[in-house]
């Protein structure tokens, strides 16, 4: 048998498992997440935090049109310091971030899914007070991006479920 008569084989061998047990790609033609792009109206943003996992999440899923659902969300942002000298001068913090969600649909206002995410970023208080203040700005920044991922990964993960057309 031939290499490449070998890797096609594999391939089809590898891929009968999950063709056997329904898979079916979030984002193929008929996947439950398919749906979803342009059609999530987020709450508006109160403060920069807001703004900033708003801002990711329309990168991602698209700004609503008309829209067929509403996502509510609620942050909450604690910062803990870690690193302390021999004088209590705090040099590293961590940030961090849970945000509690809610799907609705937009006709009748019933809850599709809820749920939390968390998730920390961490930044040094060790170099001159721009760099500093830069530095918190931007793990605040990050710790938003990676939160507004991790609710749009489990709201791909559980489409299927609440996601009917």
């Amino acid at each position: 048998m031939s290499s490449s008569d070998r890797r096609s084989f594999l391939a089809l061998l590898a891929a009968s498992p999950l063709a056997a047990c329904g898979f079916t790609p979030a984002y193929g033609p008929v996947g439950p997440a398919a749906t979803l792009n342009g059609q999530i109206a987020l709450d508006d943003p109160t403060d920069k935090y807001g703004f900033d996992l708003v801002g990711r999440l329309e990168e991602r899923l698209g700004r609503a049109r008309p829209g067929k659902w509403r996502l509510s969300y609620m942050i909450d942002v604690t910062r803990e310091g870690l690193g302390i000298t021999s004088t209590n001068a705090i040099t590293r913090y961590n940030v961090l971030g849970t945000i509690t969600y809610a799907l609705h649909r937009l006709d009748d206002g019933s809850q599709a899914t809820a749920g939390h995410v968390n998730n920390f970023t961490s930044y040094s208080a060790s170099g001159t007070i721009v760099s500093t203040s830069a530095s918190e700005r931007d793990a605040y920044e990050r710790l938003m991006r990676i939160l507004a991922d991790q609710i749009i990964t489990d709201l791909i993960a559980t489409s299927s479920v609440w996601a009917q057309p």
